[in-house]
């Protein structure tokens, strides 16, 4: 194990070591790539889903995430009421709602 660390020693910083700011830049740079990759495209996907949610009004046919289908017939704050066949209906969270039938969904099942 120590014929392993022995050249990890070596490698460490050379006397005089430079700026520390210097060595702040390539941390700086792992950052800015995280944010504009990750961060950027799931901030504008979760925003997407929501004004999609504050659209949905009564009569949309959508499909829920786990593959209901219905028309909303009922909004509250933090659910849908769903008819899904004559006089059944349901109520799911406004979450679960995936989209709008026969358009590719809003919600990403897999991702939810």
């Amino acid at each position: 194990m120590m014929m392993f660390a022995a050249p990890l020693l070596a490698m460490g910083t050379p006397p005089g070591g430079g700026s520390p700011w210097l060595q702040l830049v390539p941390f700086a740079l792992v950052l800015g790539i995280f944010y504009f990759v990750i961060l950027l495209p799931m901030k504008r996907k979760q925003q997407k889903v929501q004004e999609f949610i504050d659209a949905l009004k009564v009569g949309d046919k959508v499909i829920t995430t786990s593959g209901l289908y219905g028309r909303v017939t009922k909004l509250a704050d933090q659910s849908v009421q769903l008819e899904i066949a004559q006089n059944v209906r349901v109520e799911v969270a406004k979450a679960a709602i995936g989209g709008y039938q026969g358009q590719a969904p809003v919600v990403d099942p897999t991702n939810s």
